[in-house]
């Protein structure tokens, strides 16, 4: 039986700390905050209740995985667990409604009759390229240890259509390319990087193997934890502490300490030490890069986390934050309202330089509104809970403390969502705005991004740090590192970081 102190208590830590207790280990989570769950926030008031992290769940696979290998009660006892469909209604720039099924050969029906026989065929001929560019990265990306030789994902898996452009043969190598020369059609372009920008993504320089993103989603379903996402992160909790995980909450770790060349432990801010035979960090890697050399005669002095010859991700890789508003209405909900509803700029160009060059001030951003019919969130049937989500710039952490600006997101998304919601802006009561300021405070990432899935292609830039940093008895996981951000991802680290501290460093996935 080993020591594991694990540093968070997100999922993809608590992912990890369940596994590890089932195979025998002494597990101890330290959080720095006074809850678990990390990024799958919740806010309650006046008989409302939204969640301010993830809405919905992909690849539920993992957390069935999870439940089934931590204890006898399977995912769907400890949560209801339902399918959303349809999947996402679309409203596009001009005007164009159509409405997705969930997980079916029905969506290039509903793109036929919305967009027409041709836009239809040319989005059904890119899910299959797409579904290729899956099959090749789906176990190196998602179910397998980072590769010691990585390198080999820097080549873009997704089966580029040759086009000619400027008199010669050319292959999309970024998502905007796919969209704009096999896709061919502005609304189809828009539903594209709509999958890219949701993940903070720039659909300019993301890889072409982003595809793999709408063909998880409309091959493998979008799923909806009835009573909100928070009840996965509570379920995975209390799944945790029926396997005698201890958590330790107001304890910030301020140092990994070291014996013999090896992680040994933590130091709290309190003064006091914690000893451990391995320690898992699932923490930005600014974070863990200063617990580890934030002394300059620490233990760790003249030690790099990830050597030359090791990943490095190109730090000039430049994410986006979120804005969330949380929306109380009066008035029902309309029964025959989607869950989800995505509503695209109406200048993606503009939209494009304000999020990724903090150009100008929003106008009419790309926002994700979720509407669940769910009692739980609502006082009663007069009312509708409603969450409005957008991509947002890295601006200094300090600008997204101004009201100013914070109301002036949160005015342009409203203004957004109501040609969706008729009506919307007159049946606010009050609302809620979270930034990336108040991610930053919550999940400690000191940027408030929130991180993407890892992707193959583009030289390996938008890879994620190794769940094996060079320093023996330290392991990252959740979604700063392998393979990346996402719920689905995240609780894929864990099965990856506890295969990896059972078996060892032979361990190469699960079978």
């Amino acid at each position: 039986m080993a020591r594991i102190v694990v540093i968070g208590a997100g999922l993809g830590a608590m992912a990890t700390a369940a596994r590890l207790a089932v195979a025998g280990h002494r597990v101890t989570v330290y959080e720095r905050g006074g809850t678990h769950g990390g990024a799958v926030g919740r806010f309650e008031r006046d008989g409302f209740a939204f969640d301010t992290g993830p809405g919905l769940l992909h690849l539920p696979a993992v957390y069935r995985d999870l439940f089934v290998k931590t204890g006898r009660e399977p995912l769907e006892e400890c949560v209801d667990l339902a399918p959303v469909d349809p999947a996402a209604r679309h409203v596009f720039a001009d005007g164009t409604d159509v409405t997705l099924p969930n997980a079916s050969r029905g969506a290039v029906a509903a793109l036929g009759t919305a967009l027409g026989a041709d836009a239809a065929g040319r989005w059904d001929a890119f899910m299959g390229r797409a579904g290729d560019a899956w099959d090749r990265v789906r176990r190196p990306l998602l179910e397998e240890p980072l590769w010691p030789d990585w390198q080999v994902l820097g080549k873009d898996p997704y089966p580029s259509v040759a086009t000619r452009r400027l008199l010669r043969e050319r292959r999309a190598s970024t998502l905007a390319e796919v969209g704009a020369w096999e896709l061919r059609d502005p609304r189809l372009t828009a539903l594209l990087e709509s999958y890219a920008l949701g993940f903070g993504l720039d659909p300019r320089r993301a890889p072409a193997s982003a595809a793999v993103l709408p063909y998880m989603e409309q091959t493998f379903g979008t799923w909806y934890v009835r009573g909100g996402m928070r009840a996965l992160a509570d379920a995975v909790y209390e799944r945790c502490l029926a396997r005698r995980v201890a958590f330790v909450f107001g304890a910030e770790v301020v140092a990994i300490t070291a014996r013999d060349g090896r992680a040994a432990g933590v130091e709290l801010a309190d003064g006091t030490t914690a000893e451990a035979d391995h320690v898992v960090a699932a923490v930005h890697p600014t974070v863990l890069n200063a617990l580890v050399h934030g002394r300059p005669d620490g233990p760790w002095e003249g030690h790099e986390l990830y050597a030359d010859e090791d990943f490095q991700p190109d730090l000039e890789v430049a994410g986006a934050g979120r804005v969330t508003v949380c929306l109380a209405l009066s008035g029902a909900r309309d029964p025959q309202a989607a869950h989800r509803t995505v509503v695209h700029s109406l200048d993606r160009t503009a939209e494009l330089r304000t999020v990724f060059e903090a150009a100008g001030a929003p106008k009419s951003p790309t926002v994700w509104v979720l509407r669940p019919d769910d009692p739980a969130l609502r006082p009663d049937d007069a009312h509708e809970s409603v969450v409005l989500t957008a991509a947002a710039p890295s601006l200094d952490l300090e600008d997204w403390k101004r009201p100013a600006l914070r109301e002036s997101w949160a005015d342009a998304m409203v203004a957004q969502a109501s040609r969706a919601v008729e009506g919307l802006a007159d049946r606010v009561r009050w609302r809620e705005v979270y930034t990336p300021e108040d991610i930053a405070a919550r999940t400690g990432a000191p940027d408030g991004d929130l991180p993407a899935p890892a992707l193959a292609g583009a030289s390996g830039r938008y890879l994620v740090r190794s769940n094996s940093p060079r320093l023996p008895g330290l392991y990252a996981a959740g979604g700063s590192a392998h393979p990346g951000g996402g719920l689905a991802h995240a609780g894929m680290s864990g099965a990856l970081v506890a295969g990896l501290i059972v078996e060892g460093d032979g361990f190469r996935g699960s079978q």
